[in-house]
């Protein structure tokens, strides 16, 4: 018997979102970037290039980690120079984690690599087939049951 579309998308979500996919990702994308970039440490980068300068509580619930492990994985960013700790302006307790213009130029990298490696696993697929799916997607992840 068929599934209901509702059913596949779960099912297809549940591989996309297990934390052994995402590591398998991050790590193939991160060889070769840098001591300090690695399946650890990109998801803090790449949150902080979508979310902007953050505190590492608030950028926790983005990357699945607590407070603590964004700060030791931060503090490894920061040593190589990928990222600085300014002060919060509406709390003087509070620091700001801030991409450095290499932290930038390394996202735009790993993006790049990103897309690249998209791009090739869907070379097999029909004219036009990958396009269609980019707008569906999109289209999912902003009208679906994410918002």
């Amino acid at each position: 018997m068929k599934k209901e579309a509702g059913h596949e998308i779960a099912d297809a979500l549940g591989i996309l979102l297990r934390r052994t996919t995402r590591t398998q990702l991050h790590r193939k994308l991160t060889e070769g970037a840098g001591e300090a970039v690695d399946e650890l440490t990109y998801p803090v980068l790449s949150a902080l290039a979508r979310t902007g300068p953050c505190s590492a509580a608030d950028l926790a619930p983005d990357v699945g980690l607590d407070r603590s492990g964004v700060t030791r994985r931060a503090s490894r960013l920061e040593d190589a120079g990928l990222i600085r700790r300014e002060p919060d302006p509406t709390d003087r307790r509070a620091h700001l984690l801030v991409l450095t213009e290499q932290g930038r130029l390394t996202v735009a990298e790993l993006r790049t690599r990103l897309a690249a490696h998209i791009t090739a696993s869907l070379s097999s697929w029909p004219p036009g087939e990958a396009e269609t799916f980019a707008r569906q997607l999109r289209r999912f992840t902003l009208d679906g049951p994410f918002t």
